[in-house]
């Protein structure tokens, strides 16, 4: 057990607002898997106690401490509201996540609460992955996947879900779908190649790219960002002929610049714990 300084990190904030599905808190304590290490930490006085093998530089690269903050609120605070979720927020980082992991995640989470998904992420885990130890699984790899019964896959509760999956995890498997490609890709050029899978639509495109390519111009637009647009933006004369998410997502990258990702997990947690605030 060692102890890191990490200069505006808040643990709760970052493993809570949603971005991150294999995370679970106990009193003050998180367990969570991350590749073949189960890991638990807490937060103290600023300071993130850490139990587990790993490095520094692991939790350093994870947890994104290479971000400056304080640059990206500047860049980002355009009105109120956003002021506001920074303030109350402050020290939410995003993650680095692991590709093969948060893509199937995200296929996993459309149309879901994030209880649903945890559990479907559990059982997929608990039955194609290795126990690391009891109760904590690896999660599955594209080989195993791709060749996985679909019967076993059904067992998951994955729903419609199962086949999208499976045809997933058969393009990585096969090389065809290279994801150590996509980080040199452009957003845009990236964004297209997940959206040739299939089930993949812009806003689970996005949320791969935001929170596991490190592509921070990803403004992925769920129910919470379209009902804040609607509720807060709607004066604005760019929606007077944009009404799509898709047109959010570019209406997000115009307004926000180039961290709105940032913007995007700090507007969605404020709408998911408060609903929507008062500003004056």
């Amino acid at each position: 057990m060692y102890r890191l300084k990490p200069h505006l990190f808040n643990l709760n904030y970052t493993l809570d607002c949603g971005q991150v599905f294999r995370w679970e808190r106990e009193g003050n304590w998180w367990t969570g898997v991350v590749g073949d290490h189960v890991i638990r930490l807490s937060q103290e006085n600023g300071q993130l106690i850490i139990d587990s093998t790993l490095t520094p530089e692991f939790f350093s690269h994870y947890f994104r401490f290479d971000d400056d903050l304080p640059s990206i609120y500047e860049s980002i605070n355009r009105d109120l509201l956003i002021d506001r979720a920074i303030r109350k927020y402050q020290g939410l980082r995003l993650i680095r996540q692991d590709p093969w992991e948060c893509l199937i995640s995200y296929m996993l989470a459309t149309a879901s609460s994030i209880p649903t998904i945890q559990r479907r992420i559990y059982l997929l885990s608990r039955t194609f992955g290795q126990e690391i130890e009891p109760g904590y699984f690896t999660f599955p790899d594209p080989e195993t996947l791709a060749n996985a019964n679909p019967a076993a896959l059904e067992r998951c509760k994955l729903g419609f879900r199962a086949p999208s999956i499976k045809a997933a995890a058969e393009e990585v498997a096969s090389g065809e779908l290279d994801l150590n490609v996509l980080f040199r890709l452009e957003y845009k050029y990236a964004r297209e190649r997940f959206m040739r899978l299939r089930g993949i639509g812009e806003k689970v495109a996005d949320c791969v790219l935001l929170f596991a390519f490190g592509k921070l111009e990803a403004f992925p637009v769920d129910t919470h960002i379209k009902q804040i647009i609607q509720h807060y933006h709607i004066d604005d004369s760019y929606f007077e002929t944009c009404t799509s998410m898709s047109c959010m997502g570019d209406w997000g990258r115009e307004y926000f610049g180039q961290y709105c990702g940032y913007a995007q997990e700090y507007l969605y947690y404020q709408k998911r714990v408060e609903g929507f605030v008062s500003l004056y």
